[in-house]
């Protein structure tokens, strides 16, 4: 039983740390508000990734060469699916409320549940399935406790789409990180998606560009590094549970937002977002004591 707890509860604590990391990424856009474009920030976080990231090669004393991979397709696509997820969430949450954006970007557990089935063949259990309905069930609490679609506009239906989009695109980017990190060193995953990244954003920020003052254009690049974490914990738990087990703790995305809200734009929780998160977390711990599909537990280093 400890063995149990112990591998599918460090793959959710690596997962619910990732999570809280890309929640306030997803919100720079509506810190930035009309100062930046959103593919100019994109743009900016990878510039800085991948600079950290090289920083990484030149300190452990390696060569980018030692880092080549035999898929190299499979990481381009994997980095044009995590770009355009991560362009469409930021431009959803700078254009509508930040919990019906968050609400809709939800979406990526039921799609990431769906394509574990589908792809990696992956069954639900009981305790699994009840863990999961506690999840959703909590999710659905905050949602309604935030007010989430209670007024209808029509100017949301635009960036609306958008979210669902990003929830779709990080779902198929999920199983792709699902595939390589069963082939790949974390390093090598986090190298290859951030040149290509890079590569991707370049004109788009460039024909999109607002002059930016040190400060900011200091804060942006700094969310690079901060992005390159938050990958490397969604590569440690994908690669030691089932997508069954570490998607669902993407629910908890509707709590890191309600604390931005709160603590950046003046939200103020009620006890129904309380109850909301404690179902998640309930959720969670009984996700985390699921028996693992695989006895091994990977070992994944950050090189």
């Amino acid at each position: 039983m400890r063995r149990n707890w112990t591998t599918n509860a460090e793959a959710i604590g690596w997962v619910l740390l990732s999570t809280g990391l890309f929640s306030v990424i997803f919100a720079s856009g509506k810190f930035a508000g009309e100062t930046a474009a959103v593919v100019q920030i994109n743009f900016l976080r990878a510039v800085g990734g991948l600079l950290v990231l090289g920083a990484i090669v030149v300190w452990q004393g390696g060569r980018l060469a030692s880092y080549h991979s035999a898929r190299p397709v499979r990481h381009f696509l994997r980095a044009l699916l995590g770009v355009s997820g991560a362009v469409l969430a930021v431009q959803s949450q700078a254009d509508m409320p930040m919990v019906d954006a968050t609400a809709l970007s939800m979406l990526y557990v039921v799609f990431v549940l769906v394509m574990g089935m589908m792809f990696f063949h992956e069954r639900i259990g009981r305790r699994q399935g009840f863990g999961i309905l506690i999840c959703c069930l909590g999710a659905a609490v905050v949602m309604g406790a935030r007010g989430a679609f209670r007024s209808f506009d029509a100017a949301y239906l635009l960036p609306a789409s958008f979210a669902v989009g990003a929830a779709l695109l990080f779902a198929c980017e999920g199983m792709l990180i699902k595939h390589l990190a069963t082939f790949e060193r974390p390093m090598a995953l986090l190298l290859h998606v951030s040149v290509f990244a890079v590569a991707l954003l370049a004109v788009p920020a460039w024909m999109a560009w607002k002059p930016l003052p040190l400060w900011d254009l200091l804060i942006y690049l700094a969310l690079g590094p901060v992005g390159v974490f938050a990958q490397y914990c969604t590569i440690r738990g994908y690669g030691m549970a089932d997508i069954s087990i570490v998607g669902p703790v993407d629910y908890s995305w509707l709590i890191f937002a309600s604390l931005i809200g709160f603590f950046f734009f003046g939200e103020i929780p009620t006890w129904g977002v309380a109850g909301g998160a404690a179902l998640i977390a309930a959720g969670g711990i009984v996700l985390a004591t699921v028996k693992p599909a695989r006895e091994k537990q990977p070992t994944l280093e950050f090189q």
